[in-house]
């Protein structure tokens, strides 16, 4: 399970950057994920809360955003959500994607503090 050396790395960077800022107590953490970064949400919540527990991270909200696999036409240049392995072909023009536009996210987006 690399979501637990991810969440672990996560909050060493949120921590590293609270002493940085001199941040207050730490009320929520607010994440992207990629549909195809192979991090599973759900999975990163749970190590979350047990990395979390009986610490002073404990009781801070993780906000997960997950973030659709979204490509552009080489044609038009619209933006279109892909489902993955099947028809990646333009909704608007018929063209194909020219590749990916989001969805390897992994961020760690902002942080809420006292």
């Amino acid at each position: 399970m690399h979501e637990l050396s991810i969440v672990t790395s996560m909050i060493s960077i949120v921590r590293e950057n609270m002493v940085r800022h001199g941040a207050g107590r730490l009320n929520k953490i607010k994440i992207r994920v990629g549909e195809m970064s192979a991090v599973e949400p759900e999975a990163l919540r749970f190590c979350f809360e047990a990395c979390a527990g009986g610490t002073d991270m404990e009781g801070v909200i993780l906000d997960i955003e997950e973030v659709p696999v979204m490509g552009q036409c080489l044609n038009c240049k619209k933006e279109f959500q892909l489902t993955l392995y099947l028809d990646s072909r333009c909704p608007v023009c018929g063209g194909e994607a020219g590749g990916y536009v989001s969805g390897s996210e992994l961020d760690i987006v902002s942080m809420e503090v006292e």
